[in-house]
């Protein structure tokens, strides 16, 4: 969309329709009503007391911890958006359209996965479920690696954005049924965190290995590393692997040692 409007009325109409876009969110989220469960508790200790209070939990929490560090080393070792314009140019010798269309295709990916997932939402074997969207998300970026064909690296890409929206889609539910009321701002804070700390990192990472290894190892191994990422997690963190319904990783928050 963005190329589209660059397109029609170049930077100043692009930028002045996401200022727009902004100053819209802003004014509707203010006018969303925010209503509590139950009463609001006093803030004990400092600060810093909270956060690391926030940390001890999600150390304890075998689930939480998975879910978190997974998402946080697949995107860092394995994501592939910081090489497209090398891989549109000296790979697919594709043009500015082309690049444009690999930058969305992974949207496209996304947002259809997640208009099927808000009609048929996954109920069943949601740890395995994770795990082998994380597993396709690696694989898909490997093929793309790989691929000399145009289409074929668009259709990848689509895949992994798909795949990486179920990943979304069970992490975020089972961050949020595992963590009591009281400890869910700070855990979500350090889920967010991650997610954007490892988006960036991933691109630095990327950027890295190809300026020393070449664009396509860079990607090969960033996408061997995903795998073995599931791999390893799979094998260290078995309470989320073996997480069926989404409602169990509520009943277990409540045991720690579970």
């Amino acid at each position: 969309l963005g190329g589209l409007l660059y397109g029609l009325g170049g930077g100043e109409l692009t930028y002045a329709v996401c200022a727009v876009a902004l100053v819209l969110g802003v004014l509707l989220l203010a006018v969303v009503p925010v209503r509590y469960a139950a009463p609001r508790q006093p803030l004990e200790g400092t600060m810093w007391q909270r956060a690391a209070e926030g940390i001890r939990f999600i150390r304890s929490r075998p689930i939480v911890l998975g879910t978190i560090s997974l998402d946080l080393f697949a995107v860092l070792l394995g994501g592939v958006v910081a090489l497209l314009p090398v891989y549109a140019k000296e790979v697919l010798h594709t043009g500015p359209e082309g690049l444009g269309m690999l930058r969305s295709s992974m949207a496209v990916g996304e947002v259809a996965m997640g208009l099927w997932l808000s009609t048929r939402p996954i109920q069943r074997h949601v740890g395995k479920v994770m795990f082998a969207a994380v597993a396709v998300f690696g694989m898909a970026n490997l093929i793309f690696s790989l691929s000399h064909w145009f289409w074929l690296s668009l259709a990848c890409l689509a895949v992994a954005g798909a795949a990486d929206m179920v990943s979304v889609y069970i992490r975020s539910a089972l961050v949020q049924f595992s963590t009591p009321d009281a400890m869910r701002g700070r855990v979500n804070a350090v889920n967010m965190l991650f997610i954007s700390s490892s988006n960036e990192l991933g691109e630095f990472r990327a950027g890295a290995m190809a300026s020393a290894i070449g664009a396509v190892p860079a990607a090969i191994a960033g996408s061997l590393c995903t795998l073995g990422v599931v791999g390893t997690w799979m094998r260290v963190f078995e309470p989320l692997r073996t997480v069926d319904r989404l409602e169990d990783a509520a009943r277990s928050s409540s045991h720690p040692s579970a």
